[in-house]
C-alpha cells in the first residue's frame, strides 16, 4: 500500500507515495496537501511557510488549503470559509495500475458547520499523484433539502527561488479584477511578472498556465491546468503585507506565488442531490522545454 500514516507538526497526516517515488503529504486538519515532491529528483513543489501555525483551529499557511464555501471575503462568512479549518478523514486510498498512488479525503457538514452556514453538504478531497504530476479534485455535493450556491477553490502555494524572477504565461488577453485597487482590467501581456503585491482573479481561464520559476531560463517550469473551475486567482502578498502577515517570515513572498484553481466570478449552484467537481493539475515540465509565451 502506497499510504502510510504520520504526523507532521503534531496533526494527523497521510502519506502518499507512487512507485516512482513522487509522493505528496496531506493532513487531516483541513485536507490540506502540505508537500508534493515529483519523481526524478525535482524536491520540493509547494511553499510551506516556516511560522505557519498546526492548532486545531488555525489555518495553515501555504501548501494546498482548501477554499469553500466562500472565497477570501466576498461574503458574511470566515474569510475562505470554514473547511481548511476542519478535521477531514480518510475515505479510500490505493495504488493504480500505472503505479500511481491516490487517496480520497471527505469532510460533511456537522452542527459546528451549520451554526457558520446552514447547508448540508459533502466534500471529497481526490488525490493522484506519479512522475511529475499531481492531480487534486475537489468535488461538492449538495446533501441537503433546498439548493444554495457556494464559491470553492485549491488555493495552491508553488515555490519558487525568487518571485521577482518568476513569471505566469497563459493569462493574455484575460479580464480580471485587481484587488489591490479594486479596479477591472484585461491583461495583455503575454507573462505576468511579480513586482510587488499581486492579487487578482482572472475570470473564464480554460487554458493551460506555465510558471516559469526562473524567469527566462528553461531549467524550472511548471504547468498549471483545469477542469471544472472556470478562474485563476494568481496572488504574491509582496513586502509590505507580507511583513504585516504573522505567520509569514517577512521575506516569505519571495519564495512562493498562488496560482489557484477556482470558482468564484460565476458560483456553483446546486439542488439538493447534485455534484459538482473541479480538478486541477500540477506537473512539472522537462527542462528543455520551450516557454508558452515569448
Amino acid at each position: 500500500m502506497a499510504l502510510t500514516e504520520r504526523e507532521f507538526h503534531g496533526t494527523p497526516a497521510l502519506a502518499l507515495q507512487a512507485a516512482d517515488g513522487a509522493r505528496v503529504l496531506v493532513t487531516l486538519h483541513g485536507g490540506h496537501v502540505v508537500s508534493w515532491v515529483p519523481a526524478g529528483g525535482h524536491g520540493e513543489q509547494l511553499y510551506l511557510s516556516p511560522r505557519s501555525g498546526f492548532g486545531q483551529r488555525q489555518a495553515i499557511r501555504g501548501g494546498v488549503p482548501v477554499v469553500f464555501p466562500q472565497f477570501s471575503d466576498r461574503g458574511p462568512l470566515p474569510r475562505h470559509g470554514f473547511v481548511r479549518n476542519r478535521a477531514w478523514q480518510l475515505l479510500r486510498s490505493g495504488d493504480d495500475a500505472d503505479g500511481a498512488a491516490t487517496a480520497v479525503l471527505g469532510l460533511v457538514d456537522d452542527t459546528e458547520t451549520r451554526a457558520i452556514w446552514p447547508q448540508a453538504f459533502a466534500l471529497e478531497l481526490q488525490l493522484r499523484v506519479s512522475g511529475s504530476q499531481l492531480d487534486m479534485t475537489l468535488q461538492v455535493t449538495n446533501t441537503g433539502t433546498v439548493p444554495w450556491h457556494c464559491a470553492a477553490a485549491l488555493h495552491t502555494y508553488l515555490q519558487v527561488p525568487d518571485s521577482a524572477q518568476a513569471r505566469i504565461g497563459g493569462l493574455a488577453g484575460r479580464p480580471y479584477h485587481d484587488a489591490v485597487d479594486g479596479q477591472a482590467r484585461t491583461q495583455h501581456e503575454p507573462w505576468l511578472r511579480l513586482p510587488g503585491e499581486v492579487d487578482r482573479v482572472y475570470a473564464g481561464v480554460d487554458g493551460m498556465l506555465e510558471l516559469s520559476a526562473d524567469g527566462d531560463g528553461a531549467a524550472n517550469r511548471l504547468q498549471v491546468a483545469h477542469a471544472g473551475f472556470a478562474d485563476v486567482v494568481v496572488w504574491n502578498p509582496g513586502p509590505a503585507r507580507c511583513a504585516a502577515l504573522p505567520d509569514m517570515p517577512p521575506d516569505g513572498y519571495r519564495h512562493m506565488v498562488c496560482i489557484e484553481s477556482a470558482r468564484i466570478v460565476q458560483p456553483v449552484v446546486l439542488v439538493p442531490g447534485q455534484s459538482w467537481s473541479g480538478t486541477q493539475q500540477l506537473r512539472r515540465l522537462a527542462a528543455d522545454r520551450s516557454p508558452a509565451a515569448g
